[in-house]
């Protein structure tokens, strides 16, 4: 098997962790999932340490800030159940959060135990069988959160038009996610078409396809790093509004 192993550098996953995650998907069981756990380990998880330090390496130099941690910043493979009437016990995925250094203190646990970052816009990498995809912003925050863009989107409603609309940004990733838009712009906010289609968002968030030949292939750690590159003026707008400042280094 092709792929990076544990202290060594990234060099892509291989295609057993698409197959090891279509198996799982197929076979979605403890059982199944223990017999298969080498796979797991050596396909899927082993690698997406590796590019957790590789990609946090070239954000040193990218975006300063911004940082991946190889304890929190993959997302843990088991689902928390408890409360949930979907009780397959697996994600059928695997991912990781690159986020601002300053909210690393608020590490909490995930719904699957693991250590989690809440706070803040970072990026994201998501591996899954034909809807693998790169993305960046901040994904339904909390009320005060959300709030906090909210205000700055009122005291600068050309501001995030602009980003949305730089040819970089729009060639990319064509515009922001729709998810759980608002029907009406929330109250207490200017009601001018121009700005309150922008605070009806309750997410700001944009997500890149990416084919599995990208995913299994050498140049991911280059296409992750070219789409986070063409996000960080947004997600940087973002931070700003939650008190979350750039860098200049380390």
């Amino acid at each position: 098997m092709t792929g990076a192993a544990l202290g060594d550098g990234f060099a892509g996953f291989p295609p057993a962790a698409l197959a090891f995650l279509r198996g799982l998907a197929a076979h979605n069981e403890k059982p199944w999932f223990e017999a298969h756990r080498a796979e797991y380990e050596g396909a899927v998880k082993a690698p997406l340490l590796a590019l957790v330090d590789e990609v946090d390496a070239r954000l040193a130099a990218l975006a300063p800030e911004f940082v991946g941690d190889r304890r929190r910043s993959p997302f843990r493979i088991f689902r928390d159940v408890r409360f949930s009437k979907h009780k397959r016990p697996y994600k059928t995925n695997a991912g990781c959060w690159f986020f601002h250094r300053d909210v690393r203190a608020g590490a909490t646990k995930d719904a699957g135990g693991g250590a989690a970052v809440h706070g803040g816009a970072g990026f994201y990498f998501h591996l899954e069988p034909g809807a693998s995809f790169a993305a960046g912003g901040l994904w339904m925050p909390p009320r005060p959160a959300l709030a906090l863009v909210r205000d700055r989107i009122a005291a600068r409603p050309l501001d995030l038009p602009a980003l949305v609309a730089a040819p970089a940004f729009r060639d990319r990733f064509g515009a922001l996610s729709r998810e759980a838009m608002l029907v009406r712009t929330p109250r207490g906010y200017p009601t001018d078409e121009a700005t309150a289609e922008w605070l009806r968002y309750q997410s700001y968030s944009a997500s890149q396809p990416l084919a599995d030949a990208v995913v299994t292939g050498p140049g991911l750690v280059d296409a992750l790093a070219e789409s986070y590159a063409t996000l960080l003026p947004l997600v940087r707008w973002l931070n700003l509004a939650l008190g979350l400042r750039p860098a200049e280094r380390r």
